[in-house]
């Protein structure tokens, strides 16, 4: 579905991505691993056409989209929910919904209204709140809109980055429920992630991404019985998650 190869990105002189490789097949759940700085926010980014590469290329769905824009992006089928969520704050729940169907200006307005009230099943406390103002929900409402919002236009790819980025575990939990039920709805899933917890719970594969390179590639199982990976991470191989 998705495949990058020999992705070079640039910010100024700063080289952050160095020919890094990957793929996403259809109907996984793929992490990018890594701390701070790797390079795993740039890899989406890339992806989604914010920050072309200076070389390299990207294949989504068997077209080559290497540069392509965002808006052309996400009218092929992906969306995008960044680390820092970039809901709008002082317009409704209702209204930062609607303008993630924006990009899928082809359906009608019944299909769009059965679409919204599907993606409201997955977050009933959404659903309670829908009138309300974005910048009146907790952390962890306003991470659920964003997802919401990437879910409305029905895209084949999610990319999510840091979803669990300074939240309870209550209620990171839940938001990893709503991810395994994406996946079942049939929507492939790449996600960026600090926590090996989180990876581990809902990936399939992971990249553990280190100064813009893969260091590591392999299931989330292999990854556990690699003791360098774990390393890395900064887990104790003593310690089983």
């Amino acid at each position: 579905m998705l495949r990058l190869e020999k992705v070079a990105t640039y910010y100024g002189q700063s080289y952050i991505l160095q020919e890094l490789s990957l793929a996403v097949q259809e109907n996984e759940i793929v992490c990018l691993l890594g701390r701070n700085g790797v390079g795993k926010s740039t890899t989406m980014k890339t992806i989604m056409g914010f920050v072309p590469p200076r070389s390299g290329t990207i294949e989504f769905l068997g077209q080559k989209t290497t540069g392509k824009p965002p808006f052309y992006m996400a009218r092929l089928g992906m969306s995008y929910v960044p680390e820092d969520r970039q809901i709008f704050p002082n317009i409704s729940v209702l209204d930062n919904l609607k303008l993630g169907l924006a990009s899928v200006k082809q359906h009608s307005a019944p299909w769009k209204a059965d679409r919204l009230e599907r993606v409201m099943t997955y977050f009933p406390r959404l659903k309670e709140r829908m009138q309300q103002s974005a910048e009146t929900l907790s952390g962890g409402e306003q991470q659920m809109l964003a997802i919401a919002r990437g879910l409305v236009s029905d895209p084949k790819l999610m990319l999510l980055d840091e979803p669990s980025q300074g939240l309870a575990p209550a209620i990171v939990k839940n938001i990893l429920e709503n991810v395994r039920e994406i996946r079942r709805e049939g929507v492939t899933i790449l996600l960026a992630e600090q926590s090996i917890r989180v990876a581990l719970a809902v990936a399939d594969r992971a990249y553990l991404l280190e100064k813009g390179r893969v260091l590591y590639a392999g299931t989330t199982t292999e990854l556990l019985a690699n003791e360098e990976v774990k390393k890395r991470l900064g887990i104790e191989p003593d310690i089983a998650l």
